[in-house]
């Protein structure tokens, strides 16, 4: 992730949000609320003394996944979460994220060019093509049936796309 910046450390960079957006802390300290983001996105506490350069391309996912959460935000956006993963850390990643889905009651938002993720996880689906919505619905209607010649070409040339759906 590049967005971690590789002179901190982990626990640092979770806790910068808390400091830049504020957000109601409770009783929490900065060091719980730290905590608690690292357990949601499935890390052990002991990261949080490491630097981003020795973690894995997952741990540091999951890092930047914890940064977001840190502030209990309602709503989530992935921009190309899982693109720069292998397939295995890729499905936890997903995993991970429809678990924090049914936890947090947390809404996501994907930004991606993964239609067979977007099958997986999605509930509603917006097609865009040169920055246009061209099609939106949810996600096992538009799939089934797309209406667009666009949004056929996307189902039918993605790899993996009939593989079963995750629910």
């Amino acid at each position: 992730m590049e967005s971690l910046n590789p002179r901190r450390r982990v626990r640092d960079l979770v806790a910068q949000p808390i400091s830049a957006l504020g957000g109601d802390s409770g009783r929490k300290s900065t060091s719980e609320r730290v905590a608690e983001a690292l357990r949601l996105a499935a890390l052990r506490p002991d990261i949080a003394e490491r630097y981003p350069d020795q973690l894995s391309g997952g741990e540091r996912q999951r890092v930047a996944i914890a940064r977001a959460l840190v502030t209990r935000p309602e709503v989530l956006i992935c921009d190309e979460i899982t693109s720069a993963l292998d397939a295995s850390v890729q499905s936890a990643i997903v995993d991970l994220l429809q678990d924090l889905r049914e936890k947090m009651g947390l809404a996501l938002e994907f930004v991606t060019h993964n239609i067979a993720l977007v099958r997986n996880i999605a509930q509603r689906v917006a097609i865009l093509q040169g920055g246009r919505i061209v099609e939106q619905a949810p996600a096992e209607e538009l799939f089934a049936a797309p209406q667009y010649e666009y949004t056929r070409s996307l189902r039918n040339g993605a790899p993996n796309f009939h593989l079963e759906r995750k629910d």
